[in-house]
């Protein structure tokens, strides 16, 4: 029974009337809906009431009855949490926890630098409470705190609504405190191992776990002492099956082919198991324990990781499973490898027994991406005229994945050196701070002057906004 994905921060008023509208199409004959009744419904009646309306629109989000998919809605309300929404506040220890810890959302070099000066001026506000106790590391002062009342330990509050585990766990000052001692304090005091939240309603949670190893889209900075706080998160009972952690250090901002997060995680039991106490909370939203391994390797052979590969197939991944992420456009592992010029990765995956047939269009392709210039020609020029009308995007693709041997050949071909999809190559070049990608790239042609088209930002904003310095000094000789 194929299911529709709920979307993120689910409103339940919104699906109230979605079931009212598939009530009226149902009733006026239309097909879609009839259809949606037949294959949702266990038992289509005659004439469709508004319970078997509800009925069928939580089954098709995967949800067996109406009230459970409510149950779940009030969930998402109860964990759902805007970090990165919070406005500034006048009381001293609100706003230097505000500005301490990773957000998701405004998170700068400049916040956390700004907390330091916070700290600077005023000492006491590391142990102002227990929430900045916990953002700083202060285990003395926690350790006299929960020694008389262990209930501050679970506690609720600051700027975020968080329990004092997740402000430690998110934290980065720089010097760091005490963080293992601090967070070993609160856990034999009562905190969750588990303790995260839903940020802006996204069902993915932000757990403790997540803000140890760190990562993302804004390439945030891993905890000053993340694979040991990690460690002693994972031995409290922590499950490994941390579907945002995986992301933020896998699919989500810049790639590398570290296993360090991964070998932590399938040591403590990651892809077994039932998902921990966040799946029984979220259900049908959450991937499960094995599919987060079938995603993880995909995303191994998407972005090109050998030694991420090699791991997850000795832990267990199925090597042609098909990962559920738009990205990888229901490819195999084994395909995203040839489509994407991973030749190490895609050798791996054929001796575990992957094998696939590529059309003409995805065998050019792949040999732009691997730079073969020789299969390249073999295919003649109505190929590559075919393959640049459909996916100028390529070029893109090639700097993506730091090839400056691809981007010449797809230039040679013809390809925009200066195409802007989100941004333009160079602009990749910048946030991954390649030098040597971004000198190949301007002898090319690319203009360091293009903005980008969700930021309006140049590749040198995108350097300086990333603290990625050594691209950012490269780039400010070209202005």
């Amino acid at each position: 029974m194929p299911v529709h994905r709920l979307p993120d921060n689910p409103s339940l008023e919104r699906l109230r009337k979605q079931a009212k509208t598939l009530l009226r199409f149902a009733g006026a004959g239309v097909p879609e809906a009839l259809g949606l009744v037949t294959e949702f419904h266990p038992r289509p009646p005659r004439t469709l009431k508004l319970s078997d309306a509800q009925l069928v629109t939580a089954r098709m989000y995967g949800f067996a009855t109406w009230p459970r998919l409510k149950e779940h809605i009030g969930t998402v309300e109860r964990y759902t949490r805007s970090p990165h929404r919070v406005a500034p506040s006048r009381e001293p220890a609100e706003e230097f926890l505000r500005l301490a810890c990773l957000t998701y959302g405004a998170d700068s070099p400049d916040r956390t630098r700004q907390a330091g000066l916070l700290l600077a001026r005023d000492p006491g506000l590391a142990t102002a409470n227990v929430f900045t106790m916990a953002a700083t590391g202060s285990a003395d002062a926690l350790a006299e705190l929960l020694a008389g009342d262990p209930g501050p330990a679970r506690a609720q509050g600051g700027p975020f609504g968080w329990e004092p585990l997740l402000y430690l766990a998110y934290a980065r000052l720089d010097p760091p405190g005490r963080y293992v001692e601090a967070a070993r304090l609160l856990l034999r005091h009562g905190a969750d191992p588990d303790a995260g939240f839903l940020w802006d309603g996204l069902t993915s949670p932000f757990t403790a776990l997540t803000g140890a190893f760190g990562g993302g889209e804004g390439d945030q900075p891993p905890h000053p002492q993340g694979q040991a706080l990690a460690r002693l998160l994972l031995e409290a009972g922590a499950d490994p099956n941390d579907a945002q952690t995986l992301y933020n250090r896998g699919l989500g901002g810049s790639f590398t082919d570290d296993t360090s997060h991964l070998r932590l995680l399938l040591a403590f039991g990651l892809g077994r198991g039932q998902g921990g106490p966040w799946h029984a909370r979220l259900g049908p939203t959450l991937q499960t324990p094995r599919r987060l391994l079938r995603d993880e390797l995909a995303t191994a052979a998407l972005r090109g990781g050998p030694r991420r590969a090699r791991l997850l197939l000795a832990g267990g991944a199925e090597v042609d499973g098909i990962g559920g992420h738009p990205a990888f456009e229901g490819r195999t592992p084994y395909e995203l490898a040839l489509v994407n010029g991973h030749t190490e990765v895609a050798e791996i995956l054929a001796e575990a027994g992957a094998s696939a047939v590529l059309d003409e269009t995805d065998a050019f392709t792949a040999a732009c991406m691997r730079a073969d210039a020789g299969a390249v020609a073999a295919f003649g020029p109505e190929v590559a005229r075919r393959v640049l009308a459909r996916s100028p995007e390529l070029i893109n693709r090639a700097a993506e994945h730091r090839s400056p041997a691809a981007v010449r050949l797809l230039v040679e071909l013809g390809f925009d050196v200066n195409h802007l999809r989100r941004a333009t190559p160079l602009h990749q070049a910048a946030w991954h701070d390649d030098v040597d990608l971004a000198r190949t790239l301007v002898e090319l042609g690319a203009d360091p002057s293009i903005e980008d088209a969700e930021h309006g930002s140049t590749p040198l904003g995108w350097a300086e906004y990333g603290g990625r310095h050594r691209v950012a000094a490269y780039l400010r000789t070209l202005t």
